[in-house]
């Protein structure tokens, strides 16, 4: 069991027979009442998000999620094939489960299957991914201040704001967890 004063982010418990994943988490400590823990949460299996409050002391389930390594191997209609890396088992995945992740997914990629009791819940990308640029407009000589960045296409779709000097063609390190340029390559 769980008490909500001991929410993390990422913290994986059922509740009302449903996964849940905390997104975020703030523990409010109101003056005479006790606390109060607003939680943003996930469904892991339908990817609902939504808040919720809770009374400090309160208890769930925890849940265990078992991680396998897998590549991404081809999408076919609304279900993505997987291929289990010890097993060399293919998994088909829903579309909905894993739609999070699809900006940075890519052929070939290493990723982990999340299961909980033998059925795949979900994929967690690696924290980053080298992608090439698919598209973008040239940088302008005059266009210098720093901090300055444009917007490019990659090769798997997504969009990303990166630094003028990029350009299509390169390779590029993208942050999976928020979206972001971490680097050229």
């Amino acid at each position: 069991m769980i008490e909500t004063n001991d929410f993390r982010v990422g913290t994986a418990f059922e509740m009302d027979g449903k996964l849940m994943t905390i997104v975020t988490v703030e523990h409010i400590k109101l003056a005479r009442a006790g606390a109060v823990i607003k939680a943003k949460l996930r469904n892991i299996r339908d990817g609902s998000m939504f808040e919720h409050s809770f009374r400090s002391g309160d208890k769930f389930k925890v849940v265990r999620i078992e991680k396998t390594e897998a590549s991404y191997l081809y999408s076919e209609g609304d279900f993505l094939h997987f291929m289990d890396s010890s097993t060399y088992e293919q998994v088909a995945v829903n579309r909905p489960q894993v739609e999070d992740v699809l900006p940075f997914l890519k052929e070939g990629n290493p990723v982990a299957l999340l299961r909980y009791e033998d059925s795949v819940i979900g994929v967690e990308l690696p924290i980053t991914v080298e992608l090439e640029v698919a598209e973008t407009e040239p940088g302008v000589r005059g266009d210098t201040v720093s901090g300055v960045t444009k917007a490019v296409r990659l090769e798997t779709g997504a969009s990303v704001q990166v630094p003028l000097f990029v350009n299509q063609g390169d390779r590029i390190r993208v942050d999976t967890r928020s979206g972001a340029y971490m680097e050229r390559v």
